[in-house]
């Protein structure tokens, strides 16, 4: 299967989606077939920021059109904070839409998760994954939760992780394994690998993104098949 990626969202996290998804298709020994388009963050962030969903919905449809154009059979979004206006994307896509939210409530459940801490936008983090967990229990930071969504935001825009934003995150983590009881935290905003990779919080961490790389992974390579029809309107 022919997959197509809205990009760009931010950059880093765009890096990371290709070098994990590359990496898991060849491992299985196939081929990818995948075509890459670039969204513009500082759309997004003012569209998220303001609740614009109909607004991105149609940037997002524009580039889904690109994708099927050039022969992709799916496509996804490669940011969770990018997942704000899923459903209105959905109804004008051209393709169909492989959410990154949808198959984490049942991941967190086989894993023997109960209770997760978030750490993504604030939006992420105070609609508690858009309410979309019903498996499981989520908790965001108590306290400082803008505070944290904005050092998010900024690091994706940049691309780069400053030492002082990766002390906020980790101790973020840490307050809601030791206050509020989560058994794990979770990496819900696809550009924190620039935070954590290759550093030890000294508590579990699940990273979103890689539930959903191997979902990607399986369509490509033909473990699983589109959960639903193509539903949009255009192309």
């Amino acid at each position: 299967m022919h997959l197509g990626l809205i990009g760009g969202i931010g950059p880093a996290a765009t890096v990371v989606y290709y070098q994990r998804l590359t990496s898991l298709v060849r491992s299985r020994g196939h081929r990818l077939e995948l075509t890459i388009v670039h969204a513009d963050v500082d759309e997004l962030v003012r569209n998220n920021l303001g609740d614009l969903r109909q607004e991105q919905a149609q940037a997002y449809a524009v580039l889904i059109d690109r994708l099927k154009a050039a022969g992709a059979d799916c496509a996804a979004i490669t940011s969770l904070g990018g997942h704000f206006c899923f459903a209105e994307t959905e109804a004008l896509s051209s393709l169909p839409l492989i959410s990154g939210v949808t198959p984490l409530d049942a991941y967190f459940a086989e894993q023997g998760v109960k209770r997760i801490g978030l750490l993504g936008t604030e939006v992420v983090m105070r609609t508690k994954l858009y309410g979309q967990l019903r498996r499981t229990h989520a908790v965001a930071p108590d306290g400082n939760m803008e505070e944290v969504g904005t050092a998010y935001r900024n690091m994706a825009v940049r691309g780069d992780c400053a030492e002082e934003d990766r002390a906020l995150f980790f101790e973020a983590g840490r307050r809601m394994v030791a206050d509020q009881g989560a058994d794990a935290v979770v990496l819900a905003g696809t550009d924190l690998n620039l935070a954590f990779d290759g550093h030890d919080p000294e508590y579990k961490v699940i990273d979103a993104l890689d539930v959903h790389v191997a979902l990607l992974a399986d369509l490509a390579t033909g473990k699983a098949a589109l959960p639903h029809p193509t539903r949009g309107t255009q192309g």
